[in-house]
């Protein structure tokens, strides 16, 4: 019997990292896409992909009933839209918009969202279905290991980055110094390393793990060579991230350019 699978897909090469791996591993895609988030060579490694605006759940239900969906990812970020005409909810997202209208957080939301595909029968997998082999593996990476004034560093930014974590902000923070000088928000992990290296100026430890409460089905942490680089012209020169908990793309390349300019990665296993 063939095996398919759903995907809601967001922003980055993850969507399209997810679905190679998908067909390599006997699965037929079927994608849905956002206007300005959804990078359109997606549809090159999929079997349908249909483009849809932020609240026609409708059509997306619609769409993976049309092609037997029984099962679904969510992969990849989707921006709050910056123009009421990129909204065009329908009953079932005005309903989920009630629902969740005293609670504005995104895990939230996204729970929800899981829960309405769910009661209409399509099981929303983790993002990490499939692709195991991707999960950052435990110890330092690289030959530069930390020092001992970084070391104090990390686990600084290790307990705030899992305190933003906990009030759902963000997943991601630079710290230098014994100070905390840059908190992931909205605008994402690369403009967090840009804002922090920008008052470091040198050896600003970068860390970035899991919530406390991560749902794996959505917004698992990732790291790639672009974080590498981003990094680099900052002036940052550690990376953390957690082991077991954490996507790593371009893992090689990642370490080949960390030990070309003496960067350390380090992959850690802590409790909360």
């Amino acid at each position: 019997m063939e095996k398919r699978i759903g995907l809601i897909a967001g922003s980055g090469r993850f969507p399209i990292i997810f679905a190679e791996k998908a067909r390599q591993k006997g699965f037929s895609v079927f994608a849905v896409g956002y206007p300005h988030e959804t990078d359109p060579k997606l549809s090159r490694h999929v079997e349908v992909m249909e483009i849809l605006h932020l609240g026609q759940i409708k059509r997306l239900l619609k769409f993976f009933k049309k092609h037997q969906i029984t099962e679904a990812v969510m992969i990849g970020a989707i921006r709050k839209p910056a123009a009421v005409s990129e909204i065009r909810p329908d009953l079932k997202a005005i309903s989920l918009i009630m629902k969740t209208r005293h609670n504005t957080h995104d895990d939230r939301i996204l729970r929800t969202f899981a829960g309405v595909l769910e009661e209409e029968g399509i099981d929303v997998r983790p993002s990490t279905f499939l692709i195991p082999e991707f999960l950052a593996e435990e110890g330092c990476w690289t030959k530069r290991k930390p020092r001992r004034t970084e070391q104090y560093d990390i686990d600084l930014g290790w307990k705030m980055a899992k305190g933003i974590g906990r009030l759902d902000i963000g997943q991601c923070v630079v710290v230098a110094n014994g100070m905390v000088l840059a908190v992931e928000a909205v605008d994402g992990t690369d403009s967090t390393i840009k804002r922090g290296g920008s008052l470091a100026r040198g050896h600003a430890v970068v860390v970035k793990v899991c919530k406390p409460t991560q749902d794996f089905r959505f917004d698992v942490p990732a790291v790639g060579a672009q974080t590498l680089h981003t990094m680099r012209d900052a002036g940052a020169s550690v990376l953390v991230i957690e082991a077991g908990r954490s996507l790593v793309f371009d893992r090689e390349e990642m370490i080949s350019f960390a030990n070309q300019w003496g960067i350390s990665i380090v992959a850690l296993s802590r409790k909360d």
